[in-house]
């Protein structure tokens, strides 16, 4: 049998580039053990240029990378208007692409835009799902509307914001606030505000990374759980993880970028979640609804807080959960009785019924003839 080509693209220009190397890493080692296909990297450098696959496996190995980008780079005609994925260009073959490019590129929908017009299969969500989903405020807009229950916000950007004092913020929302921009991931240009001085500073952090800022009310006391979902139409949910960081609740700590990829030593992890039954059934069913209604496919956590009452609030999804060693999604599956490499195989599995779904869509038009125009007065 004729092994299937995966070309697993991974790096990219976002806050988290070293997250993604390191995600790569265990989905490699989980494809390979499936031993039911062929794979070749490419490297994303933090410029946006995809690397030769001889480069891109020392970078996945954690060689320096700014020299291998460097010697690449010297190579590069800039007179050439695809230079940047002449790698991609070069490397042969695939049968479908695996992108763990997180935050921009990856999970704004650009490289799915690629394999589009590649006309190639690839694992994960669609264009639409992964740019609707990327977008804190659209996210949270199309959760509303479909009564996917999720904390109240206002949204400001640079003109708007100054329309927004301190103390009208906590009128709307509260004592405590979290300021995101919206197109940014991993607690990056996130902050967790209850003074006027800190709203000031942590709107000038978010307008760094976006124009556009999410102010969202806080929940009290939270626990914050994570769900894993897989699958097309018909997706399932993985058991579901809950941790807590010190001083969280009543406290000031929360679960920041350290917490989540430096540092999680002191996070406490409960897999699965001991909650009530019913809390239980109610965040399995809101994680399969958001996914169906943000039109993801292949892959997602979807993020959760829980209130002191025990009431849920879908905080945000992500279209390409990290699989790192800290990381839950990973951990997630493990405790669901679905190890690394029978999930790579399924997402994957995913990623061609999908393509050959969509290939049953006709895309005929009309052929123009000799037009005949009204009349105007």
């Amino acid at each position: 049998m004729n092994k299937k080509h995966v070309a697993l693209l991974f790096g990219g220009n976002s806050s988290e580039h070293d997250v993604s190397k390191r995600s790569a890493q265990n989905f490699y080692d989980a494809i390979m053990a499936t031993g039911k296909y062929d794979i070749t990297v490419f490297a994303i450098a933090q410029n946006g240029y995809f690397l030769d696959p001889e480069s891109s496996k020392k970078i996945l190995a954690l060689a320096d990378e700014q020299p291998i980008v460097d010697a690449y780079m010297a190579k590069v005609d800039d007179t050439d208007p695809l230079a940047r994925i002449k790698a991609l260009r070069d490397g042969g073959n695939f049968d479908i692409f695996f992108p763990v490019v997180h935050g921009n590129l990856g999970e704004d929908g650009t490289l799915q835009g690629l394999f589009r017009l590649l006309n190639k299969p690839y694992v994960g969500a669609p264009l639409r799902g992964h740019a609707v989903s990327f977008d804190k405020v659209l996210t949270k807009e199309l959760l509303t509307v479909n009564h996917i229950r999720n904390t109240n916000y206002v949204v400001v950007d640079t003109k708007t914001a100054k329309d927004w004092t301190w103390d009208k913020i906590t009128e709307e929302l509260g004592p405590v606030v979290f300021v995101k921009a919206a197109n940014q991931g991993s607690s990056v240009g996130i902050s967790r505000v209850k003074n006027a001085v800190a709203f000031e500073a942590a709107l000038a952090d978010s307008f760094q990374y976006d124009y556009k800022v999410l102010i969202e009310q806080a929940v009290k006391g939270p626990r914050e759980l994570e769900v894993g979902v897989i699958g097309n139409e018909e997706p399932i949910v993985s058991e579901i993880g809950a941790h807590t960081v010190p001083e969280q609740g009543e406290g000031d700590g929360w679960y920041d970028y350290n917490n989540k990829f430096v540092d999680n030593s002191a996070v406490y992890f409960e897999i699965p979640a001991q909650l009530p039954k019913e809390v239980t059934e109610e965040v399995k069913k809101m994680a399969i609804e958001s996914y169906k209604v943000l039109n993801l496919r292949g892959e997602a956590r979807m993020d959760f807080l829980l209130d002191e009452n025990n009431v849920p609030y879908l905080g945000e999804p992500n279209t390409l959960p990290g699989f790192t060693n800290m990381s839950l999604f990973k951990r997630l599956w493990d405790y669901s009785n679905i190890d690394n490499t029978k999930l790579v195989d399924m997402m994957i599995t995913y990623g061609f019924e999908e393509f050959e779904k969509n290939a049953q869509l006709s895309y005929k038009f009309v052929t123009l003839g000799e037009e005949k125009i009204g009349k105007f007065n």
